[in-house]
């Protein structure tokens, strides 16, 4: 998009200081600002809000929210060499939050409070202000918790609809604000509702989708100072993570649903589900490799597979990752639902044919119970194509092209053949394939997402987080649409009874926040086929030094030990739903790193969930982080795990200069001093590496001496990989 020129951005600015008059003129001063989570925060207009509370300190501004997007930096002096050049190009466009900088300096006006309920991980530790702000919710409960926080302001980052102007989508973000309108609206609040208008937003369908007239203010946006954020991809997959990621594929149901978050985890995850649906020989020898069918075969018949995906999976997910954009390119995320409860379970027992409706399946509703259709169980049901489009319904009756009524009672003898002769569609459609309540990605994704043909684009609804994080709302649809769900998250650590930390350090400090996950746990004891995997890996590092994230107690818990079902470290599986505490402690020892597992056992012992003699099998006594390397590097060189499974934002010399730094960092300081004091020899590579790095021209010791080591682990590298060919 070209730069507006100087008018246009003084125009957008006297409509955003328009605006904020008339905000502070309908509910005054004290400012309660509730904007949405991650990419659907109108920034340009927040930073106004911003600097006009900064001006003007008789304004009390409170922002609440969640995982504010800041731009990456990296202090260290070598990394930020590599680093730094790439996030000034991904995010030449984009502008942070104003309020971010001074949340992490702690430099916010006496004026102005930033509350949210999800950090980006990490980000906050040891943030005084940040910590004490930060309000622990689950998201389903999000929108209560805004609005009992005084909310009287909400803003929204929407879509326009190409071809209606009036016709906006939230795109990005239905997940609360709809919810937070509706309670202010029940509550009867004052309070003033602004949609920002950006053309780079892809217009996304489902309960996304609503009219212009219902904001009191639409705006535009200075798209090329305000552009989307994205995320980096930098970071290789990792060969734990791409263990971790092998042993979930196998847990994922031919025919059921799917809940993803983001990180390397899930991206291995998504990229073990393509190879068992494409290189299945592949997979099948990877799985052999890290003896997960062995080892895990009777776990994997009962709830999961290792064939190839004929019916295909749906997508339930709060976030919409661009894993799941994978699947759906891939072929794998292609299992439509409906939304009524009778069809979608006839469907699911292959009772209705989504291609061919058979009249019999009008009794077989009736057998479930359905009897006199209400008009909106006849809206849906022809949305589906269920019933024909000449059909109508009116006051209890369904009335045929040709004039022709009989009672919408699904049990009537007589209406059951007046439907089948009259009534019946001849297919189903409108189904979806994913139903998300945000999403976030790369340019790629965004670009895909605005390119998407109508009928592509129907099938990836976006909708509340009430709806898709839990079953209150219609348990018997919802039951219907999930069926086979694994619903698959990440954490910190678990504690030998199960409890699992995910969110929270002991001392109290917050990591991230609770989110989503506490719901879909308990979503998966409720589903009668659901289970809730969460991934660990099995070690971090501490002030230099390994601890193991399997522990014998932990002070923090997100997810309580009386909801433990499946835990996957990158050393195997551990089924702990319906166990005993002592089958609990064994499995998990089973999967921890050899390194802590004689000290897991001493405790257990000491607090008698052991007995005295009890030996962890031979099997389970070799997880190693050597052997995982192993592994992966068999796979690598068979081209099974790729460091980038899905591309990656560094440039090839960047790539080598990552790689060159790695190598740096992982010798010895022996090794390393061996390489400075060999003669330089510069070649083309290094030469290319050290201009991306900018160390092609330098003075000063350091820099010099970096220059040099660097141009010696690229001739090192270069000789070997000539040596292996």
């Amino acid at each position: 998009m070209q730069r507006p020129e100087g008018s246009d951005v003084e125009l957008l600015q006297a409509r955003y200081a328009a605006c904020i008059d008339a905000i502070i003129a309908r509910v005054g001063k004290n400012l309660v600002l509730a904007l949405p989570l991650g990419l659907g925060k109108p920034i340009e207009l927040v930073n106004a809000i911003y600097a006009r509370a900064c001006q003007d300190t008789s304004i009390t501004l409170t922002i609440l929210t969640a995982l504010t997007l800041e731009r990456p930096r990296e202090t260290h002096p070598i990394r930020g060499r590599l680093l730094n050049p790439v996030f000034d190009r991904l995010y030449a466009n984009y502008t942070e939050p104003s309020y971010a900088q001074a949340v992490r300096e702690n430099t916010l006006p006496a004026n102005i409070a930033v509350r949210e309920f999800y950090f980006k991980p990490g980000s906050r530790l040891g943030n005084a202000s940040a910590q004490q702000n930060y309000i622990s919710s689950n998201y389903t409960h999000a929108a209560r918790d805004v609005v009992a926080q005084g909310c009287n302001v909400v803003m929204q980052l929407v879509a326009q609809d190409p071809q209606d102007a009036q016709r906006l989508s939230m795109s990005c973000n239905p997940d609360t604000s709809a919810d937070v309108v509706q309670r202010l609206v029940a509550l009867g609040r004052n309070f003033v509702s602004v949609a920002v208008v950006h053309p780079d937003l892809p217009y996304m369908v489902g309960d996304a989708e609503v009219s212009a007239d219902q904001y009191d203010f639409v705006l535009d946006t200075n798209a090329s100072e305000h552009g989307l954020f994205v995320m980096p991809k930098l970071p290789p997959v990792s060969p734990s993570d791409y263990a971790i990621g092998l042993h979930a594929s196998c847990l994922i149901a031919d025919g059921g649903t799917l809940q993803l978050g983001i990180g390397a985890m899930s991206d291995a995850i998504v990229h073990g589900v393509q190879l068992r649906h494409s290189r299945n020989d592949d997979y099948q020898a990877l799985l052999s490799r890290f003896k997960i069918d062995s080892r895990w075969g009777g776990l994997i018949a009962a709830y999961g597979g290792s064939d190839p995906f004929v019916e295909g999976l749906y997508g339930a997910t709060e976030m919409f990752v661009e894993g799941f954009w994978q699947l759906f390119g891939s072929g794998i995320l292609k299992r439509e639902v409906y939304d009524f409860w009778a069809l979608q379970l006839l469907v699911n027992e292959g009772v209705c044919q989504p291609q061919a409706i058979s009249a019999d399946t009008i009794t077989a509703m009736a057998d479930l119970g359905v009897r006199e259709l209400r008009g909106k169980d006849f809206a849906v049901l022809q949305y589906h194509g269920y019933f024909n489009e000449q059909c109508q319904y009116c006051d209890g009756y369904i009335i045929a092209a040709d004039g022709e009524s009989v009672a919408a009672n699904m049990a009537n003898p007589v209406s059951q053949r007046f439907m089948a002769e009259k009534c019946l569609g001849t297919a189903l459609r409108n189904g979806k394939v994913l139903h998300g309540g945000f999403f976030l990605g790369s340019e790629a994704f965004y670009r895909g997402l605005r390119e998407l043909k109508a009928e592509a684009r129907g099938k990836l609804a976006m909708c509340g987080v009430e709806k898709i994080n839990q079953l209150d709302f219609n348990p018997r649809l919802y039951q219907a649409q999930r069926r086979r769900a694994r619903f698959i998250n990440t954490g910190l650590n678990v504690s030998l009874q199960g409890a699992v930390a995910s969110d929270t350090l002991e001392s109290g400090q917050v990591v991230s926040g609770v989110g989503g996950q506490y719901n879909f746990v308990a979503m998966a004891h409720q589903l009668s086929d659901g289970r809730s995997i969460l991934m660990i890996r099995s070690t971090r590092m501490e002030k230099g030094k390994a601890r193991s994230n399997i522990v014998d107690n932990f002070a923090s818990c997100t997810i309580p030990r009386h909801l433990r079902d499946i835990v996957i470290t990158e050393y195997g599986i551990a089924d702990l739903r319906s166990k005993t505490d002592e089958e609990v402690v064994k499995a998990l020892i089973n999967i921890a790193d050899s390194r802590f597992q004689s000290d897991l056992l001493r405790s257990a012992k000491a607090a008698g969930k052991l007995a005295a003699d009890y030996q962890i099998p031979a099997a389970y006594r070799e997880n190693s982080a050597a052997r995982i390397q192993r592994d992966v590097a068999w796979a690598q060189s068979r081209k099974m795990m790729p460091s980038y499974p899905f591309g990656c934002d560094f440039s090839d010399d960047e790539l080598r200069a990552a790689k060159a730094l790695k190598t740096l960092a992982s010798l010895p300081w022996w090794q390393t001093i061996l390489l400075a004091l060999k003669p330089e020899h510069r070649s083309d590579a290094a030469r290319k590496v050290l201009l991306s790095l900018g160390l092609n021209t330098v003075s000063g010791l350091k820099d010099r001496l970096l220059q040099r080591l660097i141009s010696a682990v690229i001739k090192r590298e270069s000789t070997l990989q000539s040596s292996n060919e």
